[in-house]
């Protein structure tokens, strides 16, 4: 058993990023994760470059920067589920398995005779995790869902961008990966019920719905106020100052998160008395005199180089950081010191390491294993099929030659 999750086997049949994010964080913890899919074609996110992985030559693979993100600490099978063949032998598997996690379209795995209800007789333990754009009901259930529709449909690119900009999303499939991170969370909750129990338990996830439950204090902004929050930049919508100042050669992120930081954030930048003026003195005053406050603050951060604010503020304990570039964060001695950069061994690297973002779970008794890498498409079929099923030779390459495999 390795890892909080160890002995717990999770049937995958997910791709790109939500799902994905969910599977390689309970394969981190522990879990053993097979990742299931179609015969020649495999993650969409293996062609989702460039960047691609580089091999032993320097020459570009078929795996994707994209792809190797999300799918770590799991082994890949291939199984075409269109086959009968193949969702028998779907069903062989999922009898070997705890959870299964999913993210077709509503109603795709109905006509495998995969869903929920095909299954839940037969294995009544299993903990069964749809991840939709929308969810299993609705009106919308039947629709296609990704990302960037989410973020949209979903309010958070209308609070993200320059007021006089336009919508913005963020940076990074945000609401793949926190639809992925709830899926997680929503897995291990059965998975304690099922412990104590022995029952299994059905989850319905949708994109959209967990964009709008991390909306967090935006949403509540607008519940309580009735207002829909307008875009503000880099600015914080409850704390002022708390954003991006320019500074004599770049930028700094200034957060000053209540009235005596304040205070000793004025009287490092040299106007102490703009803490006591009675519009500033408060966090509520300065939220509701934002814009006079920060066309003070404006020359004035400008005036030095970035390092200065950087060095004089945290004396004070007045919370700032520079604007790091990728290379700058990866290169850091705090995230050095965190193992947030491993290294791991990959089949189409040769003998160089690949790096990877490391997972930010630090326990004392049970440290993540990075057990196997990002796996290459049905690199692993044989071998689990041999193991969970004692499958043969002569019966794994018929089912090859069919190509269900």
């Amino acid at each position: 058993m390795t890892g909080p999750l160890g002995g717990l086997r999770v049937f995958d049949l997910t791709r790109v990023m939500a799902g994905p994010t969910c599977t390689q964080l309970l394969g981190d913890l522990g879990a053993e994760v097979i990742k299931v899919e179609r015969p020649g074609v495999g993650d969409d996110t293996r062609n989702f470059g460039p960047p691609f992985l580089k091999d032993a030559a320097g020459n570009d693979t078929t795996e994707s920067a994209y792809y190797l993100s999300a799918n770590r600490n799991k082994r890949s099978i291939t199984i075409d589920l269109a086959e009968r063949d193949g969702q028998d032998l779907a069903r062989r598997l999922i009898a070997h398995c705890d959870i299964l996690v999913e993210n077709f379209r509503v109603g795709a795995l109905a006509k495998y005779g995969l869903s929920y209800a095909h299954l839940k007789a037969d294995f009544p333990q299993l903990i069964y995790c749809s991840l939709t754009g929308f969810g299993q009901t609705g009106p919308y259930a039947s629709r296609p869902g990704y990302d960037v529709v989410a973020q949209a449909m979903g309010g958070i690119m209308s609070v993200t961008g320059e007021a006089q900009g336009e919508p913005q999303k963020v940076g990074v499939p945000i609401a793949d990966i926190m639809a992925g991170m709830y899926a997680a969370i929503a897995v291990l909750a059965a998975a304690r019920h099922q412990a104590v129990t022995g029952e299994g338990e059905y989850i319905d996830l949708g994109l959209l719905d967990t964009q709008v439950a991390w909306l967090a204090n935006q949403g509540m902004n607008y519940l309580i106020s009735g207002e829909p929050p307008a875009r503000l930049g880099n600015a914080h919508p409850n704390i002022v100052p708390y954003q991006v100042f320019e500074t004599a050669d770049g930028y700094v992120v200034i957060a000053v998160a209540n009235d005596a930081q304040f205070q000793r954030f004025c009287e490092s930048a040299g106007v102490g008395e703009l803490a006591s003026e009675e519009r500033f003195r408060t966090n509520t005053a300065r939220v509701r005199n934002r814009a006079a406050l920060i066309d003070r603050l404006k020359p004035i951060l400008a005036q030095h180089p970035t390092q200065y604010w950087l060095d004089s503020l945290d004396r004070l304990n007045v919370v700032c950081g520079p604007i790091n570039t990728l290379d700058q964060v990866f290169a850091h001695p705090q995230l050095r010191h965190r193992d947030m950069v491993i290294d791991m061994p990959h089949a189409l690297a040769g003998r160089n390491p690949v790096k990877f973002v490391g997972n930010p779970i630090k326990y004392a008794n049970n440290p993540i294993a990075y057990r196997y890498p990002p796996p290459t498409l049905g690199q692993h079929t044989g071998e689990v099929l041999k193991e969970l099923l004692d499958m043969g030779e002569e019966e794994l390459e018929g089912l090859r030659t069919r190509g269900v495999i």
